[in-house]
């Protein structure tokens, strides 16, 4: 029978084999019934079979695809190598990590995918895996078509399913994030590195000996200074209390709680102690330190070194106690110099006096002196001025160095200043032949200073610019401002001064070489110059060519304009009530400066119940306040002749002008000053620059007084 026979067939054959005629028609009938029966169950069967069947191919189907799914579609990419190296099947996943279309890669070889930095490694791996045919992981870096390189891992494994030939089944995988994961690791692990290894050079270069010990004092780490000032290695002082390593170990221990309870310490001193003995004091300084949860560890300590500078310190204090008591016999020196040149000078000028006294009459007399005599007299006289003006300059060096000098400091007027110096100067000009300019100046100029030594101090410059000059020479000055400083200037056409000269010019009692000159001099008036304009807070400086001439520069500090500005008022709220008693009061005003003057004039003049009068000095003060009797007086502290503070005693003393209220303006405004004025007798101390509101305020008060007392006095029967 062949293979191929239908099963239908089959099943009737089987029939009519069992067919046996009979002689009867039943039996025929019953077998073909049978027969019947049986070939419909067989069809039954068949039909369940093939049901059974499609199934089967359904479901095969079906994983055949599931399989295809996973194959084509898997995270990973799939090969197939011949022996050769070629590709003979590659999923999906496999041909987009190899950047490719599948049909181009295959028979392909492999080897062309990869990175020619990679060409003999993968040559020698393929060799290796097909003669020895063990399970191998290889990394490496492949090329997609269009030259970009990316990292991937090769799971290779030999199948043997033919030994002649054999192939090569790959598992790909793309590596690159893993592999950049890992590069970026390591760059992170060497910074960290980088940094530690940064961090202990720090530690170690530096100068300070450095540790770190446990919450209980017990040494964990330490750099080479602190091995070097113990004596000790880092292994041995390692686990080693701190306390050990000094002179004094409770000291030492208490730093530790100290540190612990105030979270840092500063500059507690300790001695260490060297295994060899040695003793060094340290600053210690420390703090507390954390893990980065904040949790306390331990404490952070430096130890600087400072015997060396204990003992400066020692030998510093030692040496200012040297000094000091030097200073101190200095200074009482120096004051005993200056009292004894002060009272001597005061003393020299009575016998001098006399002196130039009796030359002069004798000069005068009658009969005259024969021509011999007149020699002789004249001798006496230049010898006796020259040496007044010594006494002089020495008794203001004396006063200056004692630090008695008083300095009035108000808004001095330099044009007025100029116009005073001119007029001073311009006789000795005249005698010496010398051509003198005052080029102009603005009128609003004026400096921070004392009056008197500002003329003083050009009165000295001008004089020796004029004596020092040539023949037919020339003297200009001049004066420039700015916002800050006013400067004078003082050229001549002398014959200037050299360099070395110029570095003594302001030693006292030098005068360069001119003492065997014609002109006389004291060799003291640039000293008491230079430190006259030091004291007003200036600066005096000096210019010299040899042949061509010498400028000196004085530069003082700008004060502002003391005048009311032009058409303006004092505000309403300043001015006085109206007083009980409508006849003009008097105001006298004691002053040497003709610019304060003037501005207070400026104030009064709107105070219409009040008139001004005005006194250069104290003593014509004095005369004026007995023949006026003014209601108020306004007095200036520091006058030519006698002082503010002096001429308020002796109008004290006087009965007519006892009951007179004295208001003090001055520029000596140190709460000393202030004091001391108050304690003289003044009604009010008033301080330069002038307030208005102030000044018309005290000058209001001393007029009610005025008039309380003189109501007092003619309900008394007592007049002014």
């Amino acid at each position: 029978m062949s293979n191929n026979t239908n099963p239908q067939d089959t099943l009737r054959m089987q029939a009519e084999a069992r067919f046996v005629p009979a002689s009867g028609a039943d039996v025929a009938t019953r077998n073909a019934e049978e027969l019947l029966h049986e070939l419909q169950v067989h069809q039954i069967e068949l039909k369940m079979q093939n049901e059974e069947l499609r199934r089967a191919q359904i479901a095969l189907e079906e994983s055949r695809d599931r399989y295809v799914d996973l194959y084509e579609f898997a995270p990973v990419g799939y090969l197939t190598l011949s022996r050769e190296g070629q590709i003979v099947a590659i999923n999906l996943t496999g041909a987009a990590l190899l950047g490719e279309d599948r049909k181009k890669l295959l028979q392909c070889r492999f080897e062309r995918l990869v990175a020619p930095v990679d060409h003999d490694l993968w040559q020698h791996f393929f060799a290796h895996l097909i003669r020895h045919g063990d399970k191998q992981i290889c990394e490496l870096v492949l090329q997609h078509s269009d030259g970009t390189l990316f990292n991937a891992r090769l799971d290779c494994r030999l199948m043997e399913a033919d030994a002649e030939a054999p192939t090569l089944r790959i598992t790909l995988i793309d590596n690159t994030e893993r592999k950049l994961a890992e590069a970026e690791q390591e760059l992170l692990d060497q910074r960290l590195r980088d940094q530690q290894f940064y961090t202990r050079s720090l530690i170690e270069s530096n100068i300070d000996a450095l540790m770190t010990t446990d919450l209980s004092g017990i040494i964990t780490d330490v750099n080479k200074q602190m091995e070097s000032l113990t004596s000790c290695t880092r292994d041995e002082l390692i686990g080693a209390p701190f306390k050990n390593h000094f002179t004094d170990p409770a000291r030492a221990e208490a730093a530790i709680r100290l540190v612990l309870s105030e979270k840092k310490v500063s500059n507690y001193e300790l001695t260490v102690r060297a295994r060899d003995g040695t003793e060094t004091v340290v600053s210690y300084n420390a703090a507390t330190f954390y893990d980065r949860s904040g949790q306390l560890q331990g404490v952070f300590a430096a130890a600087r070194d400072i015997t060396e500078r204990k003992h400066l310190e020692q030998v510093l204090l030692d040496n200012n106690d040297e000094l000091m008591s030097a200073k101190s016999v200095a200074e009482k020196a120096s004051l005993a110099k200056s009292v004894f040149l002060s009272s001597m000078s005061h003393e020299l000028r009575t016998p001098l006096n006399a002196i130039l006294g009796f030359a002069q009459l004798l000069e005068a007399g009658s009969p005259p002196p024969t021509d011999a005599q007149m020699i002789r007299l004249h001798q006496i006289l230049k010898a006796g001025w020259y040496l007044l003006d010594l006494i002089n300059e020495i008794l203001d060096l004396a006063v200056i160095e004692s630090g008695k000098l008083s300095l009035s400091r108000e808004a001095v007027s330099m044009a007025e200043i100029m116009h005073e110096c001119q007029a001073m100067i311009e006789p000795q000009a005249q005698q010496h032949d010398i051509k003198l300019t005052f080029f102009p100046l603005d009128y609003t100029w004026f400096a921070n200073a004392d009056r008197t030594r500002v003329k003083q101090v050009l009165i000295n410059l001008l004089s020796n610019a004029i004596k020092y000059n040539r023949e037919h020479g020339t003297v200009e000055v001049k004066c420039t401002c700015t916002p800050e400083r006013i400067r004078i200037s003082i050229k001549d056409s002398g014959d200037g001064l050299s360099p070395e000269q110029q570095l003594q010019l302001f030693q006292p009692f030098n005068r360069l070489g001119q003492e065997f000159g014609g002109q006389e001099g004291t060799g003291i008036g640039l000293v008491v110059t230079k430190q006259l304009v030091e004291l007003m807070g200036g600066t005096i400086s000096v210019e010299s060519t040899i042949g061509v001439g010498s400028e000196f520069c004085i530069e003082l500090i700008r004060d502002v304009t003391p005048e009311l500005a032009a058409g303006s008022t004092v505000p309403a709220e300043f001015l006085p009530p109206a007083l009980d008693n409508a006849e003009l009061k008097t105001l006298l005003y004691v002053e040497d400066n003709p610019a304060n003057l003037m501005l207070v004039e400026q104030i009064i003049e709107t105070h219409t119940h009040v008139r001004m009068l005005s006194a250069r000095d104290g003593n014509l003060g004095l005369a004026l306040a007995r023949v006026h009797l003014p209601d108020v007086i306004l007095m200036d502290i520091n006058l030519p002749g006698i002082s503010g503070i002096q001429t308020l005693k002796i109008l004290r003393e006087n009965l007519a002008t006892a009951h007179i209220p004295v208001i003090a303006l001055s520029a000596n405004a140190m709460p000393r000053d202030i004091e001391k004025g108050m304690e003289a007798g003044f009604f009010r101390y008033l301080t330069k620059p002038i307030k208005i509101n102030e000044f018309m305020s005290a000058l209001d008060d001393a007029l009610k007084l005025s008039q309380n007392k003189l109501t007092n006095a003619t309900e008394t029967g007592q007049t002014k």
